[in-house]
């Protein structure tokens, strides 16, 4: 049987997400491939330091991915066997499994029905449940929503706190006292983790970032990162070994492993395209703005079916995703029926995400579990396409093929 003629030729497809890359990229890239470094270089520094600079923390801490970030934090925060993590019911799997890496235990918490996120009433609720003290707190900044910390003050009582950022570099939330700040900047303590897969905000290939305050945590992740190897002949232990017995100096060759680390480290390669990246952020985060803003005016009279996501309570979103909420049930199709129609459309879309605790892993480990706001979510969510080399016509495109496919169903 031949294959349908697709509506849009293949070079005009428009994915959920994609990297922007220019020549600026291009030739950052280039000088590390023909420098001295392709690893534990220069331009880890400077990779770091812009991060530093745009998130306002006091340090920055770069690795090979997300996920091993979100390793890296809860090797860092000594969470182990024994411990349980609170995570949202909604978020990738890594959220989770970073939790199980260690030997700790999952607690599950449920999430707003429009918006993704977990609540102070969410995270009572998950506390209330577990017989068992919950040690930490993982909150995840969705889709470029932020998690109202400021809500979660009483939770985060005695709690270590890992923010899950990877939708949200550039998103801003209230502190303490109210005034917003940039997600990374730390105002409630703890660490928080980004993303630079090609699809986030900043794209470096793989990679992942780590920002804090906290001088001590800064030390334990770089150490975490790097095999746990120790070089500062401050903290060395064997004495014996690491000084030359004759001028006292330290030997040249000589270091320690102090923890059972990891090869978390991010390439130079990588980091160079970072930085050369985070000198685009404000004109990437400007164009989601303006792209979401024109998705939020195209459908607000597409009926009482189908509306962007509202956005969160005392959050000033980046926009990594643009979500329509969709009825699919009243408008009597599938959601998979409008994602294949979209596509010989030329336009992507994805689920973002299924609920963790559907997954077997998860019900083989902790039994069912009823979370209403996430299987609510879960029903009606539609990721469109949403980066910044995209135009308005390329949002009338996507608006209108999915229009086209809603009232075709009708």
């Amino acid at each position: 049987m031949d294959q349908p003629t697709p509506l849009t030729p293949v070079d005009d497809f428009l994915p959920y997400g994609r990297q922007v890359i220019d020549d600026d990229d291009i030739a950052a890239v280039t000088a590390v491939l023909r420098g001295d470094w392709l690893t534990t270089g220069p331009a880890i520094e400077r990779f770091e330091d812009a991060f530093r600079h745009a998130t306002g923390a006091v340090y920055a801490i770069a690795c090979a991915n997300g996920t091993a970030a979100l390793h890296l934090a809860a090797l860092a925060h000594g969470l182990g066997p024994g411990d349980q993590v609170l995570v949202p019911a909604v978020t990738f799997l890594a959220t989770a499994n970073a939790v199980r890496y260690v030997g700790a235990d999952v607690v599950f918490a449920d999430v707003d029905p429009q918006t993704g996120l977990m609540t102070a009433a969410s995270v009572a609720a998950a506390i209330a449940a577990t017989d068992r003290p919950v040690k930490a707190i993982m909150p995840v900044h969705l889709t470029g929503h932020t998690v109202g910390l400021s809500t979660l003050a009483e939770a985060l009582q005695g709690r270590l706190l890992i923010e899950d950022a990877c939708h949200a570099l550039g998103s801003e939330y209230a502190d303490g006292d109210g005034t917003m700040v940039p997600v990374g900047s730390c105002p409630y303590g703890g660490v928080t983790m980004f993303s630079s897969h090609p699809v986030k905000t900043i794209a470096t290939g793989e990679g992942g970032m780590l920002t804090t305050n906290d001088g001590a945590l800064a030390q334990r992740l770089r150490q975490l990162r790097n095999h746990g190897i120790v070089r500062d002949a401050a903290h060395f232990r064997n004495q014996a070994l690491a000084f030359d017995s004759d001028s006292g100096a330290v030997n040249p060759w000589y270091y320690e492993m102090h923890a059972l680390g990891f090869n978390y480290r991010q390439s130079d390669i990588h980091a160079a395209l970072g930085a050369s990246q985070m000198a685009k952020l404000p004109s990437f985060i400007a164009r989601r703005r303006a792209l979401h803003a024109h998705y939020c005016a195209r459908l607000a009279d597409a009926g009482p079916h189908i509306q962007i996501q509202p956005t969160a309570p005392a959050s000033h979103p980046a926009w990594h995703l643009a979500v329509a909420l969709i009825d699919f049930a009243a408008l009597g199709i599938s959601r998979a029926t409008v994602m294949t129609a979209l596509r010989e459309r030329g336009i992507g879309s994805q689920v973002h995400y299924q609920p963790v605790p559907w997954q077997p892993y998860y019900q083989q480990r902790y039994g069912p579990a009823d979370f209403p706001g996430a299987s609510a979510y879960y029903g009606q969510i539609l990721s469109l396409p949403l980066y910044p080399s995209m135009t308005e016509a390329d949002v009338d495109r996507v608006v209108d093929g999915l229009l086209a496919v809603t009232d075709q169903q009708r």
